[in-house]
């Protein structure tokens, strides 16, 4: 399948739920008399619907509130149409992604256990590797050694070098021989998986600080990503992990995973706009190719399209 067809697929339960309540909001949307510009007004009842959808698909208040009035002042095509272009909107004005211009290219990835964390190093790894980069990975969970033997297999599949450390050994540590070791391999990408941590946990929290301080020293301008994995189907949790690993990890951009498994797809929008994150990448499925680079208009033309 395409990439579109893949996030379609993901998208899949999202979008049917959207749809069947905007559709059903458009059907029978009434008019409440014209207003300044001589077209209808549309009826309270048809707004409420819309924002019934955009809450129920986890867009969170905040956004939805927004959207509404754009769909309440837009009178151009159908519900979908409307609300998709606000939505284009909201996603457009987070921050492009930081572009590779040193080398190495040092991405730190963080999170709380059972998020996906590991799988999307290896994942994103093999997605760098196959357009053309060369990738080290950095196995920073030294405390878990399951995590380090699952990113082996990951790295392995995906045919790049991985740099690993004594259990227990300090994750700083680990994360300058990473980036020691890229630099005299002439590698272009570094991506440490660090362990994964609650994000009330305030020493866990100091560590990941550690690590960034140690790779500046290293690599200017490093990490020159802070990505932050986040399980889709924990819907406005996962607006709430984003908020506190902004704020003590300085994390510049997302991973949704899962994205396939819930009908809570409208997250992306919630982030997006209460927190200006931008989306980077989303997992559709547990094959190392169900991995992609997040597209604004891919994402609104899969919930929104009426022609499939």
């Amino acid at each position: 399948m395409s990439m579109l067809d893949r996030l379609r697929a993901g998208l899949a339960r999202t979008a049917r739920q959207i749809r069947e309540r905007l559709g059903e909001a458009d059907s029978s949307a009434s008019a409440t008399g014209p207003n300044r510009s001589g077209r209808p007004a549309l009826a309270l009842d048809t707004l409420e619907s819309v924002e019934e959808a955009l809450i129920a698909a986890d867009v969170g208040l905040p956004a939805t509130e927004r959207i509404v009035e754009a769909v309440r002042r837009d009178r151009q095509g159908s519900l979908s149409a409307r609300v998709g272009r606000e939505v284009h909107r909201i996603l457009s004005e987070t921050a492009a992604p930081a572009e590779i211009t040193s080398k190495p290219h040092v991405i730190v990835v963080v999170g709380v256990n059972g998020t996906g964390k590991t799988t999307s190093v290896g994942k994103l790894a093999n997605l760098y590797r196959t357009g053309g980069r060369s990738v080290l990975v950095c196995a920073a969970d030294t405390f878990r050694a399951a995590a380090v033997e699952q990113l082996a297999v990951w790295t392995e599949r995906a045919g790049v070098d991985l740099v690993r450390a004594q259990a227990g050994s300090d994750p700083a540590a680990s994360a300058f021989d990473a980036v020691t070791a890229a630099k005299a391999r002439g590698r272009d990408i570094v991506l440490v998986d660090t362990a994964g941590r609650l994000h009330t946990r305030a020493n866990l929290m100091a560590e990941l600080d550690k690590i960034r301080r140690v790779v500046a020293r290293e690599v200017p301008g490093a990490p020159h990503e802070v990505l932050l994995v986040l399980d889709a189907t924990v819907g406005q949790n996962g607006l709430v992990q984003a908020r506190e690993f902004q704020q003590a990890s300085g994390a510049s951009g997302i991973i949704l995973t899962k994205l396939d498994g819930t009908a809570k797809g409208g997250i992306v929008v919630a982030i997006a706009h209460e927190l200006g994150l931008p989306i980077r990448y989303v997992g559709v499925g547990e094959g190392i190719d169900d991995f992609m680079p997040f597209e604004v208009g891919a994402y609104v033309d899969a919930l929104f399209s009426e022609s499939k």
